[in-house]
């Protein structure tokens, strides 16, 4: 300590305004307690708000009409090309971020939690330093690291402001729509990212290492999505890595090695869409108690407590699902056992959504895992082609999957593929937390016509009898 440094006190710190963060904080302050939040933003929404889930989902609403223009052919509707204006693009993408950013500012102040632009670094289990800030260092009682993660880069290859190796956060600031886009990685980010521009008109080209793209997912949901990006991308090369990289003035050339051989291309710009790795490092955690596991990620137990007992973390940190709600979720767990209420992260299902067209969402146990797993299920499908409001929409190629428990019936996990996946995917998530059968979703009644309709169907074809499809073959 500096001599005649202010110091000053704070029940809880929270390192890192994002989801988590900012979550925990509100949960913290309504359970009265005294927050203090430091972000280097210094402004709370972190990664999430301003670059990854809300822009990203912003552009690709943007790509969506787009693609819903060129539907709306087959039904006697045409609009003609479509004119797309980058500045009023990027005015609506930040006119939502700064709109949001605002209301979570309000929702701060009026909780009392205290907001401090600066970067903190630990001095030991109870004071950090902050960097950046007309208050440089503080005394907690409690700390909450939730500090997220970074995307990864090739390596050697690290992206630079303005250049055209480029990470999600630089896809998302729209410089410019390149003629040919390369994009490595064939995740939710590299497939959600790489839909948005081939909408805008770029010609693109994704490389996965594995054999298929999305291999989180099961491959009958990935099936439409692939089918349609097919058509959409210019070509898909999975069991494909990039073994050199090199940026040129007016383009970056890249060599690609495959099963069937190397071949070296030229692109305008390339979209590194690898995975993200925790942001750990640097914030003097070896001053403290904490644990890190070998991948870098913050040991935690089931109340968010790290190994040092004043300090808990939370969200992409700690490992697992790197997903905004499951990092609010783990935030407001946290607060709560900080405060003494009796609490514990025990949750059944986590869903996952990707924003592309068709979406895709799942929850709970997968076909996929089970198989690996030797677990015995019972899996049923419901095709959209049967369904009568997805035929009214002209989106017969979705599906919605059920896998169940044979003996006891209970639902434990779902998939969904088509439009708004990820607004129907909530319904199998509460089913798996609620302990529900396959005949609670049968004998609850869906509004009709609604894509909705779908999980009571494929709950009734798990049964023996659905409406709008026929009996399975015994």
């Amino acid at each position: 300590m500096v001599m005649g440094e202010y110091t000053q006190e704070t029940e809880l710190l929270v390192i890192g305004g994002g989801p988590g963060g900012y979550a925990a904080a509100f949960r913290a302050a309504d359970l009265g307690l005294e927050v203090t939040v430091v972000d280097q933003e210094g402004r709370l929404g972190g990664v999430c708000l301003f670059r990854g889930c809300i822009p990203s989902k912003t552009l690709l609403h943007v790509a969506e009409l787009v693609q819903e223009a060129k539907r709306a052919e087959a039904m006697g509707v045409s609009f003609g090309p479509p004119h797309l204006d980058l500045g009023k693009i990027r005015q609506w993408k930040n006119q939502v971020v700064d709109r949001l950013a605002k209301g979570l500012m309000d929702l701060s102040r009026s909780r009392g939690v205290q907001v401090i632009k600066g970067r903190a670094e630990f001095e030991d289990s109870h004071h950090v330093r902050v960097q950046g800030s007309d208050i440089s260092r503080f005394k907690f009682k409690h700390a909450i690291i939730a500090t997220g993660s970074r995307a990864m880069m090739l390596p050697g290859h690290e992206s630079k402001k303005g250049g055209r190796v480029m990470n999600s956060t630089g896809a998302l600031a729209l410089a410019d729509i390149p003629e040919r886009l390369l994009v490595v990685g064939g995740g939710y980010v590299g497939v959600e990212l790489g839909s948005f521009y081939a909408s805008m008109g770029s010609r693109v080209t994704v490389v996965e290492g594995n054999d298929r793209l999305m291999a989180g997912a099961d491959a009958d949901l990935v099936q439409p999505l692939v089918r349609h990006l097919s058509d959409l991308f210019e070509a898909i090369h999975t069991r494909t890595r990039v073994s050199a990289l090199v940026e040129l003035e007016d383009g970056v050339e890249v060599t690609l090695e495959g099963a069937g051989g190397g071949s070296n291309q030229v692109f305008d710009r390339v979209l590194v869409a690898i995975g993200r790795s925790p942001n750990s490092g640097s914030i003097g955690i070896d001053r403290t108690g904490v644990t890190l596991d070998e991948r870098g990620f913050i040991t935690v137990d089931e109340r968010l407590r790290t190994s040092d007992p004043s300090i808990f973390a939370i969200g992409d940190v700690v490992g697992g699902a790197m997903l905004a709600h499951k990092a609010m979720h783990e935030g407001k767990v946290a607060a709560e056992a900080i405060a003494g209420q009796p609490t514990a992260f025990d949750v059944q299902a986590i869903p996952a959504v990707v924003y592309t067209d068709p979406q895709i969402a799942w929850c709970g146990l997968t076909e996929e895992e089970a198989r690996s797993r030797s677990r015995p299920v019972k899996v049923t499908r419901f095709p959209w082609s049967a369904s009568g409001r997805a035929a009214s929409l002209g989106l017969a190629r979705g599906m919605t999957k059920l896998i169940v428990d044979p003996e006891s019936q209970r639902v434990l996990g779902m998939g969904i593929v088509g439009r708004d996946a990820g607004e129907l995917i909530s319904e199998g998530v509460l089913a798996i937390e609620m302990g529900a059968l396959a005949q609670d979703l049968a004998m609850t009644i869906h509004p009709h016509p609604t894509l909705s309709e779908s999980e009571e169907e494929v709950a009734e074809a798990f049964l023996g009898s659905s409406t709008h499809i026929l009996p399975a073959k015994k």
